[in-house]
């Protein structure tokens, strides 16, 4: 509209900026710069931009959405684009590849998705970057999602490669990854697992028992744990059980694996429970819960100082809070504290996180695959840890947040060939109503967001034995 002091139309440049769209952009900006995680940044940036409830939404749907696609999108610029995507300034990209969300994957009028995005381009990079995005954007706008994979994915009819090359493309994960996943997922089920990661996942609540109930949680109760709650909508922060430290978020396989833990049957002494890698301590709060009901304690071991801290905020620091022995920061492939001591302990592993890409955009993008063997050393070295400080007739959960076969059953293969001192059970056994879920080895479970509508959680329950079971 005119200027009400000079009658004129203000020049394009002088539009104001969308504040959530300024806000996406911040967020993707941090996650390239500082290794900065999606879902820890947002709530900080949308404070910081003033945004209401509303805009908030669209902020976090524009910025996470952006980051999970971006392998498809990159793919669409690329061909969009005269020069390679390495020579695009990296702020021009991030421009583009939000724009592309809007227009591939939102429901914005292509027109104000260009220009938005084109007005926030000027902000940043002036007139010149902003002709840039305008004329990449216009180009995009010409065809929908599915035109563009067909226009720059392989034809999947070809070989397994092409097929692999395209599923990559279609569903935005590195190529190494979709290679690992096809040999995890169970068979025909690929597309499916691929297309879940780019779901956003719904807010799940736990109530601590003891602390909480279930019925002060908004939302409907979830399928398999009888503590957790779907939000129906709205800021979780704002639950008063939440605000209290009653009451935590929690994805619902988490929650499965501290109940898994908790409840595997146990003989003789059950006082002392161990969470060997404890950060950043959403499920130590729910076993302090559990374990306080019986007069039990968890000793809580994390071996970075700052997750340290996260732990204790989480169970609501560690003087006199029942369920909790103390949070201490230690490695725990060196725990301190006595062989043989330990009733339960759980060992939620470090791990290539490629269970939870719907969770955590930017994993995907920041593994490699030279990580994995790094993980599966210190995984293998974790549980063996694991299985010196348990009592003979003790208990472990050997849990991670990844479906890849090198960080599940093969870790926990390596375990047992030590003359039967240490025995696999039936993980399933204490997962009530969980179906459709066998782990790579006999007695293992395997979760999947395509099925479960959990993260990925793979879950091994071994108990250690004596040397006079070893010989028996």
């Amino acid at each position: 509209m005119p200027d009400p002091r000079s009658g004129r139309r203000p020049a394009p440049h002088s539009r104001p900026v969308d504040p959530a769209r300024s806000a996406a952009l911040e967020v993707l900006r941090l996650v390239r710069t500082e290794d900065a995680y999606t879902n820890l940044v947002l709530p900080a940036v949308v404070a910081r931009h003033g945004l209401d409830t509303r805009d908030a939404g669209f902020a976090t749907e524009l910025a996470a959405g952006t980051i999970r696609r971006q392998g498809t999108y990159d793919a669409i610029l690329a061909s969009c684009i005269d020069r390679p995507l390495r020579r695009v300034e990296f702020g021009i990209l991030d421009l583009l590849r939000l724009g592309c969300h809007q227009l591939l994957a939102m429901r914005v009028p292509p027109h104000a998705a260009i220009s938005s995005t084109v007005d926030l381009a000027h902000s940043k990079a002036g007139p010149g970057g902003a002709g840039f995005v305008n004329a990449v954007l216009r180009s995009v706008a010409r065809r929908d999602l599915d035109s563009w994979v067909d226009e720059v994915a392989p034809d999947p009819s070809g070989s397994r490669n092409a097929r692999m090359d395209h599923l990559a493309i279609q569903h935005s994960h590195p190529r190494w990854v979709v290679d690992l996943l096809d040999f995890a997922a169970p068979d025909g089920e690929l597309d499916a697992l691929l297309a879940a990661d780019n779901v956003p996942p719904k807010v799940t609540l736990v109530a601590r028992p003891g602390r909480s109930e279930v019925a002060e949680l908004p939302g409907t109760p979830t399928p398999y744990s009888p503590y957790g709650v779907v939000l129906d909508g709205g800021d979780p922060a704002k639950v008063p059980a939440i605000a209290e430290g009653r009451a935590g978020v929690q994805d619902e396989g988490s929650q499965l694996v501290a109940l898994a833990m908790a409840t595997a049957p146990l003989e003789g002494s059950d006082r002392v429970w161990v969470d060997l890698c404890a950060g950043p301590g959403g499920k130590t709060a729910l076993l302090a819960a559990l374990a306080a009901e019986r007069g039990a304690g968890v000793l809580a071991i994390e071996q970075h100082f700052h997750r340290a801290g996260l732990v204790r905020r989480a169970v609501g620091g560690t003087s006199g809070v029942p369920g909790i022995i103390g949070v201490v920061a230690a490695d725990g492939t060196r725990p301190p504290l006595a062989p043989g001591t330990a009733d339960r302990v759980l060992v939620d592993a470090p791990c290539t996180g490629l269970g939870a890409l719907r969770r955590r955009p930017e994993a995907r993008w920041r593994r490699s695959p030279d990580d994995l063997l790094t993980l599966v050393l210190l995984q293998r070295r974790l549980l063996a840890s694991a299985l010196t400080l348990v009592r003979p007739g003790g208990v472990v959960l050997y849990a991670t947040c990844s479906p890849v076969r090198a960080e599940t059953g093969d870790v926990v293969s390596s375990m047992l060939g030590s003359g039967g001192e240490v025995r696999l059970e039936d993980v399933r056994a204490v997962l009530p109503g969980v179906t459709d879920a066998d782990g790579p080895v006999a007695g293992t479970a395997q979760l999947w967001p395509h099925r479960h509508g959990t993260d990925a959680m793979f879950l091994a329950l071994l108990r250690r034995g004596s040397p006079r079971d070893a010989g028996a």
